[in-house]
């Protein structure tokens, strides 16, 4: 793969001149047609060998392109922040938002290929990392991201020569580390493994092009050339048509096509019970998160569930329980102008809790998957890509040692409008009903078909979804707190 990199490509410094001033000018226009039009963002990555020049060009992008239109992101040592949540995390929370271009040096490539080479990891496990990152990038490209990734290459005599270059310089000495003269040294692993990265996830969407990091000139002149190729294609395209694309069929669960209906709603506890119980269950939560071994862990708590089905209810006795320092509720409503300028899950990524910490979300991700899909707020192929990016999110933050609970409170529909016309009459319970609460109500067939699907396809062993009666809402809160402190018991290797 990397033979056509090593032929010694230079560029004359007579076209240097004559080129610079024109790419120079196109990249500004396409960046202001980019920023004018916020169809879609650009991520950049610039990866490769050690002293092959990544600085550099990225430091050159910013000097031709408006700084106030790109950020740059150069990927460190992990933070103590970033060490509590899942790897992808510190990459999500910084993805640029459409009309802008996010410049990555160092990238989510480079942990995998360094524990690779380093033994840490195998093979086999260095391919499940690559296939999590296609996943990612193909989702990125889904949600109408360009994504152009270079890997800028040099022989191994080419990068002694550059080390020693550099070391020579009292100017730029201060360059070369330890580290990257250890990475010479491993040269040939290094190449092995990058060679079987780069062909693994080197796809149509988000392809990988190797330019040689010798020449300077020839080296900014290809990464220029290709970023305003690719910018300009996308601005000029022509607006297609929206059409149907086909996608597969949905086919229903035999085993879930009657879930809701299945549960017995009529079950009940007496008030004197519930008070018992809640003492208990609240009493057990507490002591759970003072266990030492919760300081390992973080709690992510999902509620869905009928409009009025009594989820306030239960975050409210969950935190009675809790720390007001150790948890945050996430009332999720309809995406904010910056929400919708990113990817789906961006705002629910940026909300995973740190070790020792509980996020509790009113709403969820599976909005896209319940409103979105039956009001028709986006395309079919969006929805049904979706409970594979969901289940993708939730194994990643399980990896990272997160309990996560899911509920789904489910009430009939008798006793929805009992709890519509009770909000509508009391004063301080207005604010709870809404005309779209009421027009939810004439799709509830729709509604209980996707929920079915959704617990179908979302309800995994890391990750399963606890269904709860919530006709009688003390039966409801209980099992709500029992089940949360069960799971945090397992976590913890505690029998419940």
């Amino acid at each position: 793969m990397f033979e056509s990199a090593e032929l010694g490509h230079t560029i004359s410094k007579d076209v240097w001149k004559k080129e610079i001033p024109l790419l120079r000018e196109g990249l500004l226009e396409a960046q202001l047609d980019l920023c004018q039009s916020k169809k879609f963002s650009v991520i950049i990555l610039i990866a490769g060998v050690d002293c092959a020049g990544k600085g550099e060009t990225v430091n050159l992008l910013n000097e031709w392109m408006d700084p106030r239109h790109i950020e740059t992101h150069a990927v460190r040592d992990l933070t103590d922040e970033e060490l509590e949540r899942p790897p992808m995390w510190r990459y999500w929370r910084v993805l640029p938002p459409r009309g802008k271009i996010g410049v990555f040096i160092g990238t989510w490539y480079s942990a995998p290929l360094l524990e690779n080479v380093s033994g840490a990891i195998r093979n086999a496990e260095l391919d499940q990392r690559l296939e999590s990152i296609l996943r990612f990038e193909n989702m990125l490209c889904d949600e109408g991201a360009v994504v152009l990734k270079f890997w800028l290459h040099l022989s191994k005599d080419g990068q002694k020569k550059r080390l020693k270059l550099l070391e020579k310089d009292p100017g730029t000495r201060w360059r070369v580390t330890d580290t990257d003269w250890e990475h010479y040294h491993q040269y040939d692993k290094f190449r092995r493994v990058s060679e079987r990265m780069l062909h693994f996830t080197s796809t149509a969407d988000s392809p990988w092009t190797i330019v040689e990091g010798t020449d300077p000139f020839y080296r900014y002149l290809t990464i220029g050339r290709a970023i305003l190729a690719a910018l300009r294609a996308r601005l000029d395209a022509s607006p297609v048509a929206k059409q149907d694309e086909p996608v597969p069929p949905l086919l229903p669960s035999l085993d879930n096509l009657s879930l809701l209906k299945s549960l017995d709603l009529s079950q009940t506890l007496k008030k004197a019970t519930y008070e018992r119980d809640l003492e208990k269950y609240q009493g057990r939560l507490n002591l759970l998160t003072r266990d030492p071994g919760f300081k390992k862990l973080s709690v992510v708590v999902a509620f869905e569930g009928n409009d009025a089905a009594g989820k306030g209810g239960s975050i409210r006795r969950i935190i009675q329980a809790l720390d007001a320092r150790q948890y945050r509720v996430i009332p999720v409503a309809a995406p904010t102008q910056e929400e919708g300028a990113q990817p789906y899950l961006w705002r629910f990524w940026r909300n995973i809790p740190r070790k020792n910490h509980f996020a509790i979300f009113d709403r969820t991700w599976y909005g896209r998957v319940l409103v979105e899909r039956v009001e028709g707020y986006c395309d079919r192929k969006d929805w049904l890509r979706a409970y594979g990016e969901i289940n993708d999110f939730e194994e990643q933050m399980v990896r990272n040692k997160s309990v996560v609970v899911k509920f789904w409170l489910s009430i009939s529909e008798e006793e929805q409008l009992k709890r519509f016309k009770e909000r509508e009459a009391i004063g301080f319970k207005r604010y709870k009903i809404t005309d779209e609460d009421w027009r939810n109500r004439e799709r509830w067939g729709d509604y209980e078909r996707a929920v079915c699907d959704m617990i179908d396809r979302t309800s995994t062993d890391i990750a399963p979804w606890t269904l709860v009666e919530a006709n009688d809402k003390y039966f409801a809160r209980i099992k709500v707190l029992k089940t949360l402190c069960e799971r945090i018991e397992h976590a913890l290797g505690q029998k419940s």
